[in-house]
C-alpha cells in the first residue's frame, strides 16, 4: 500500500492496521456476496438435518464407475468406511472426465521454476503424461496395493507421479523435498515401498543439491525398494545402479501411451503421509480414495468459492505436505481448476516474486501460511505495492493459527480490504478443511477459524470429563465421522485407536488441539496439547528431534520444547546435557543444529541450544517439559517441589537468562 507511506519516510500504516484490529467482524462485501456460489445460511441446516445424505450428494458430484448405495459403514468404530459398494478412480476424476467434457485445453497448471522457467500444462497434457507414467510403474511390477515413494521437488512430475499411482491403485508415499535423505529411507522402509521416484538434483535459492547421489547413500536401509526411477530435472550427473535405477524419460519411451483408469473400491488406499507423532517413530497416516476425494473436492469448491471457468488459484504449499496433496493436487484438479505451481521460495529471486506471479497470471484465489505472511510483514508492504493485485478476490490461511495482526495485514495489504479471508483449520489426519468461513456467508473474525463447515460436527470438550464446553476453552473434538478422515495408521491399527480415539471412546476423534469457542459459536484454535512443535505449519515430534540430538556422540540427554517465534510461529529450544567432560559452547551448538538438520531436515534444527548439567525430572525420572517450556518463554514456574532435584531449575533459569542477555 504505497499510498500509506509519507514522503519523509514516516508512515500511517501501523495506525491503519491498529484501526482495523478494532473491527470485531468483517462481513463479506455485497459485491462478493452477489457473485458467491453459496450465500445462504440454510446450507448448514440442510447438512445438519441429514448429514449422511449431504455427504452422499457431494460424493455424487464426482464420477463413479459404479454408483454407491451405502453411504457410511459404521459397524466397527473407529474404523469407518464410506461409499463401500461403489467403484471410483481418483485419477479419472482429476483428469479424464475434464478431457472427455471438452476441457482438455484448459490449463491445469501454470508452472514457474526457480530461475524463471515456465511450463503450461493443460488437462490434455496431464492425461497424456499420467497414462505413460502409470504404464512405467506397471512395467516395474507396481500394482494395486503396492507403495510407491515419491521424493521430488515442486515440479509438474510430482503431480503426474501421484496421479499415475492413483490410476492403477498403487499407494503413494510422498516425502517433503526438504527432508534429509535418511528420513526418506526411513519412510520407504516402514512403508515397504516397492519403487522410489526421485530426481537427479533439486534447486533452492540458486543452489543445486545432488538429490539422487544423496539418496544412494541411505537407500540400502529400505530393502523393499526394487527400483529407483529418476526424473531428470537439474542436469546433475548421478550414479545409476544397473538393474535398479532407471531414468524416467528413457523408460517412458518404451511403454504404451494409453492406460485406462481402473475402477477401484472407494476404500482402496490412495496415499500414506508420514507425520511426526508423540514418539520417535513417524506415523503413517492412511487416506483412501472415495471419501478423501469427496472431502477435498467439496471443500475446494465451497471454502474457496471456486469457479473453475474463470478463477486462477494458487496454494503456495509444498506437495510434500497434506496441504499440497489436498489443495494443490486433488481438490483443484477434481474441480477442473487452473492453478499456479511455483518451485521457489517466497523471497527468491526477490521478495516480491509471489506478487509478481499474482500479477502475471491474474491469480484470483491465494492460499498460504501465517509463517509466510509474517515474513512478508517483516519485508514490508513496499514489495506487494509494486504489483497489481487487483485480480485477487479471496485469500486463505492454512497450517497454524493466524494471529489477528497478521490476518489484518493480509486483508489490507494483499487483499486491498476487499477480499474475504478464509482461515482454515484442518489436519493431515482430517484430509480436508474442517473449520472455516464460507466466504459468501460467514462474517470473519481475525484470528478465528469461525465455524465447522457444513457436514462437520466439531465441539469443545472438558479434557477430564469429556462434557461439551459451550463457551470457553477446551479440547477440540469431532463427534461423528466424515468422508476424508484418515482410516488408520499404516500397519498400526492399535496406535491409530490409542492416538485418536481412546480418550472419549471410538466415536469421538480428539484432534490434539486446544480451542476457544465464543458466544457466536466461533472457534479460535489455541495450539497443540501434545508434544508436537509446529514450525512454519510443519508438525515435528519432540521425540523425533530429541532422538536425533541424542544420537550425537557428545550428547547424553536432550529435551526440546517450543517457544514463540515471529516468523515461524514456533521455534525449537533444545536443553542438552553432555557426556564426559565436554563443555557446551557456541561451536557445539552450531554442530548440533546441523547434525539435526542432516538427520531430519533443516526445519527441525533447534533455534536455541541450552547446555545444562541436568534436566528437571520428577522422582520417577520423567522430564518435566512443562517447566522447560516455561523457562524458555520466561514465565513463572510455580510449584517445583515434586522435582527430584529442585535446584536444577535455578541453574537452568540462570543459564537461560545468561543466553538471552548475550544474544
Amino acid at each position: 500500500m504505497a499510498d500509506t507511506l509519507d514522503p519523509d519516510g514516516s508512515t500511517t500504516f501501523e495506525a491503519e492496521i491498529d484501526a482495523l484490529l478494532e473491527v470485531e467482524r468483517f462481513e463479506p462485501s455485497e459485491e462478493f456476496r452477489r457473485a458467491a456460489s453459496t450465500t445462504d445460511e440454510s446450507v448448514y441446516e440442510e447438512a445438519e438435518r441429514d448429514w449422511q445424505g449431504y455427504w452422499a450428494r457431494r460424493a455424487r458430484e464426482l464420477h463413479w464407475h459404479e454408483p454407491f448405495q451405502t453411504v457410511l459403514d459404521d459397524a466397527n468404530p473407529p474404523f469407518y468406511r464410506w461409499f463401500t459398494d461403489g467403484r471410483i478412480n481418483v485419477s479419472y476424476n482429476c483428469v479424464d472426465r475434464h478431457v472427455e467434457a471438452g476441457d482438455g485445453e484448459r490449463v491445469a497448471y501454470h508452472w514457474v521454476g526457480e530461475e524463471g522457467e515456465s511450463r503450461t500444462i493443460t488437462y490434455a497434457d496431464l492425461h497424456r503424461d499420467v497414462q505413460r507414467f502409470a504404464n512405467v510403474l506397471k512395467g516395474l511390477g507396481v500394482g494395486t496395493g503396492d507403495v510407491v515413494g515419491i521424493f521430488l521437488p515442486m515440479i509438474p512430475e510430482v503431480v503426474v507421479a501421484m496421479l499415475a499411482c492413483a490410476r492403477i491403485g498403487a499407494t503413494h508415499n510422498v516425502v517433503f523435498g526438504g527432508f534429509a535423505p535418511s528420513s526418506v529411507a526411513e519412510r520407504m522402509e516402514v512403508s515397504d515401498a516397492k519403487v522410489l521416484v526421485t530426481v537427479d538434483g533439486a534447486r533452492r535459492k540458486g543452489r543445486t543439491a545432488p538429490v539422487k547421489a544423496a539418496v544412494d547413500e541411505v537407500i540400502d536401509r529400505a530393502p523393499s525398494v526394487q527400483h529407483v526411477l529418476v526424473v531428470r530435472n537439474a542436469g546433475v550427473d548421478c550414479p545409476m545402479a544397473q538393474g535398479r535405477d532407471l531414468f524416467y524419460d528413457e523408460v517412458a519411451g518404451t511403454v504404451e501411451a494409453e492406460c485406462p483408469a481402473e475402477p477401484l473400491d472407494p476404500e482402496t488406499p490412495l496415499f500414506i503421509l508420514y507425520s511426526s507423532g508423540s514418539t520417535a517413530k513417524p506415523k503413517g497416516i492412511l487416506h483412501t480414495s472415495g471419501g478423501y476425494l469427496t472431502g477435498v473436492a467439496a471443500t475446494t469448491k465451497d471454502v474457496f468459492d471456486l469457479k473453475p471457468e474463470t478463477d486462477v488459484y494458487w496454494c503456495t504449499a509444498d506437495v510434500g505436505w497434506v496441504t499440497g496433496h489436498s489443495y494443490i493436487v486433488y481438490g483443484p484438479l477434481a474441480n477442473g481448476a487452473t492453478s499456479v505451481m511455483f518451485e521457489g521460495a517466497p523471497d527468491y529471486p526477490h521478495k516480491g516474486i509471489w506478487w509478481e506471479l499474482v500479477e502475471r497470471f491474474g491469480v484470483t484465489i491465494f492460499y498460504t501460511a501465517p509463517t509466510a505472511i509474517r515474513a512478508c510483514i517483516k519485508w514490508g508492504p513496499e514489495h506487494p505495492a509494486k504489483h497489481d493485485l487487483s485480480s485477487l478476490r479471496l485469500l486463505g490461511s492454512v497450517g497454524e493459527p493466524i494471529n489477528p495482526k497478521a490476518w489484518v495485514w493480509y486483508y489490507k495489504v494483499i487483499g486491498g480490504e476487499r477480499c474475504p479471508v478464509v482461515d482454515t483449520w484442518w489436519q493431515t489426519e482430517t484430509g480436508a478443511v474442517m473449520i472455516s468461513p464460507l466466504p459468501g456467508v460467514t462474517a470473519a473474525k481475525p484470528g478465528s477459524a469461525t465455524r465447522p463447515i457444513p457436514g462437520i460436527s466439531a465441539k469443545l470438550v472438558d479434557p477430564d470429563t469429556g462434557q461439551e464446553v459451550l463457551e470457553g476453552e477446551g479440547l477440540l473434538a469431532i463427534d461423528r465421522p466424515w468422508p476424508s478422515m484418515l482410516r488408520t495408521l499404516y500397519q498400526d491399527d492399535e496406535r491409530y485407536v490409542s492416538t485418536y480415539w481412546s480418550r472419549f471412546g471410538p466415536r469421538t476423534y480428539v484432534a490434539g488441539d486446544g480451542a476457544r469457542r465464543d458466544a457466536d459459536g466461533y472457534f479460535t484454535i489455541i495450539g497443540r496439547i501434545d508434544d508436537v512443535i509446529n514450525v512454519s505449519g510443519h508438525r515435528l515430534s519432540t521425540a523425533e528431534v530429541e532422538s536425533a540430538i541424542v544420537a550425537h556422540d557428545e550428547v547424553a540427554e536432550a529435551a526440546v520444547v517450543p517457544e514463540p517465534h515471529d516468523l515461524t510461529g514456533q521455534a525449537i529450544v533444545a536443553f542438552v546435557t553432555l557426556t564426559g567432560q565436554r563443555q557446551g559452547d557456541d561451536a557445539l551448538a552450531v554442530e548440533l543444529r546441523e547434525f539435526v538438520g542432516a538427520r531430519i531436515g533443516k526445519l527441525a534444527r533447534p533455534g536455541r541450544v541450552v547446555f545444562t548439567d541436568d534436566l528437571p525430572k520428577t522422582r520417577s525420572g520423567k522430564i518435566m517439559r512443562r517447566l522447560l517450556r516455561d523457562l524458555a518463554e520466561g514465565r513463572e514456574l510455580g510449584d517445583v517441589t515434586t522435582l527430584r532435584d529442585p535446584s536444577v531449575v535455578d541453574d537452568l533459569r540462570a543459564r537461560v537468562a545468561a543466553q538471552k542477555a548475550s544474544s
